[in-house]
């Protein structure tokens, strides 16, 4: 999927042509119930690593690890009143990754036995041998202790296998019927759940077994003004979580009241279906009849929901230090924040921007243990105060930079993909003095309100870019003055990052995500979140996206 999958999957009322395509949701189709069943037990992926690992080295590697996956997945996809899909979906295998000749090699197999696994990493030790011909230097790792035999499991309290398929599309389906009592026309709704079942071992010394859990619901209303044939969507403003299906039942105090007059609600850590569709049918209606925005300069108040697309896009690629050495340029380009670019110190953004990258955030897409280079996950500051301190890097990168130690953000989207650097959960501080979206919006004289995720668009190198998003409120002398249509904003990251001028507190704070993040050739996609609170940035140029040009 290309990296515009981003915003959403679209066209959820093609979901039982389309779903065989869609990343992490391949495998083979089994039986609701098999994805209950228990997979290897511990001792006997140990053993079977152990054949990979004494293979790989008596044919030569001087480091070898090795990932056994089961990849379970199941989606549900309706259409107003009918169920138009449901499928459920299983992927075993194993992947091996050496050193030979101080060059990498991989292999993968589906014969996950001691002979098929010792076979398979003889193969990567060719693929290593014959790979080192070109090889013009030695892959040099940064150090890493062995962790032993240790476990990690997504803190999950209902695992979304275990519901009853019945339950999903009865929610899914309530949903629906929601959208349809206040106004709209038509509506689909899905739900996506995956688990990954992930054993790593390597020659450092380390046997990490890892259960890891994420959910996505998601809908689309659309509002016809059958006089006119105008019409307008609203999308789900829930977000894909790393958390069971708890997600899915509604707590009050995950509750988070949006800007007065605008009737939205924010989301923490559960989300409440049934409402969200119920407004979204709402307005989708109010925006058939919404003024048009008049271009210009405006102060942007800007939610969570839809500032996480923009941190996404502008900072967590753009720091990405594979992209920055050139290693995406033929695929997806470069980035503008070169090494060179920050030996300047260049302010990245204002005072207020404290962005950092964290692998064990509670209900994240991208919590983690381990990464799959067996690295334990942590913490660590991207942008403080404004500048830009450092990037996102795997063990075979941290000396190019000068550092000996991994971010530990190296992922693979399934067993038969050889792992690389991925983006960690990258997200924005939250302001250190109390203060709400409604006192933030008291602030702003000429300004609009953001929630929710659009169309976008950004260069090659994460630097000229044009955002939408999903619902509009024009702010004037301090207060919501109603809905606008047609917006979207166009600047640099620089610029833009630059003009952040105030970041609400903790208590507004909350988690964006995608499931489906492209990158690499092959391509492959992984899962990561966004935190922000609500966020001001000052004079931001808006354009208005029905005008026509001449």
């Amino acid at each position: 999927m290309k990296r515009r999958d981003f915003v959403g999957l679209t066209g959820l009322a093609a979901g039982a042509l389309w779903l065989p395509s869609v990343p992490g949701f391949g495998g083979t189709l089994v039986d609701p119930a098999r994805l209950l069943e228990p997979g290897l037990d511990v001792a006997v992926k140990k053993r079977l690593a152990d054949a990979a690992l004494n293979a790989a080295k008596s044919a030569g590697a001087t480091y070898v690890d090795v990932r056994i996956g089961r990849y379970l997945n199941q989606s549900v996809f309706t259409r107003e009143k009918q169920v138009q899909n449901i499928a459920s979906g299983e992927s075993f295998g194993a992947g091996i990754r050496v050193i030979a000749n101080g060059t990498w090699g991989f292999a993968s197999t589906n014969q996950v036995t001691e002979a098929g696994m010792a076979k398979a990493a003889q193969l990567a030790v060719q693929i290593a041998k014959a790979n080192a011909k070109v090889q013009k230097e030695p892959v040099k790792l940064a150090p890493q202790k062995g962790h032993g035999e240790v476990s990690w499991k997504t803190p999950i309290q209902v695992n979304a296998f275990e519901v009853p398929v019945k339950d999903k599309v009865d929610l899914l389906l309530a949903a629906n019927a929601k959208a349809l009592e206040n106004g709209a026309t038509f509506v689909n709704s899905a739900l996506f759940q995956i688990n990954e079942q992930k054993y790593f071992a390597s020659t450092d010394g380390s046997y990490i077994d890892q259960d890891i859990h994420r959910i996505w619901p998601n809908f689309s209303v659309t509002a016809i003004d059958r006089a006119s044939g105008k019409f307008r969507t609203r999308e789900a403003l829930s977000s894909p979580m790393g958390l069971g299906y708890e997600y899915m039942q509604p707590k009050a105090q995950d509750k988070i009241a949006g800007p007065a007059g605008t009737g939205l609600v924010g989301y923490k850590y559960s989300y409440d279906m049934l409402e969200d569709a119920t407004l979204a049918a709402k307005q989708a209606k109010e925006k058939l009849t919404a003024k048009s925005v008049v271009p210009g300069k405006y102060d942007l108040v800007l939610d969570p929901n839809h500032l996480g697309l923009t941190i996404h896009e502008s900072i967590g690629h753009a720091t990405e230090l594979d992209r920055v050495l050139g290693y995406e340029a033929n695929y997806a380009g470069t980035s503008f924040a070169t090494l060179e670019w920050k030996a300047k110190n260049l302010p990245y953004g204002s005072k207020n921007v404290n962005i950092i990258a964290d692998k064990t955030q509670p209900g994240s897409l991208g919590a983690v243990g381990y990464d799959d280079e067996g690295v334990q996950t942590g913490q660590w500051d991207i942008i403080k105060d404004g500048k830009l301190v450092d990037y996102q890097k795997i063990r075979d990168q941290a000396h190019i930079v000068g550092q000996n130690k991994s971010d530990g953000c190296c992922y693979s989207q399934s067993w038969q993909d050889v792992q690389f650097q991925r983006m960690a959960n990258i997200s924005l501080q939250p302001g250190k003095e109390k203060m709400s979206v409604d006192d933030m919006i008291s602030k702003v004289d000429k300004g609009i309100y953001i929630a929710g995720r659009g169309s976008f668009s950004i260069d090659q190198q994460r630097y000229n870019s044009q955002f939408g998003g999903t619902v509009f409120y024009a702010i004037e002398k301090g207060k919501i003055a109603g809905m606008i249509e047609d917006v979207a904003y166009q600047t640099n990251t620089v610029e833009f990052w630059n003009s952040c001028a105030a970041v609400c507190d903790q208590s507004d704070y909350r988690l964006f995500g995608s499931f489906f993040d492209g990158k690499g050739q092959p391509s492959q996609v992984s899962a990561v979140s966004h935190g922000s609170s609500t966020t001001r940035f000052n004079s931001v140029n808006v354009i208005n996206t029905a005008r026509k040009i001449g």
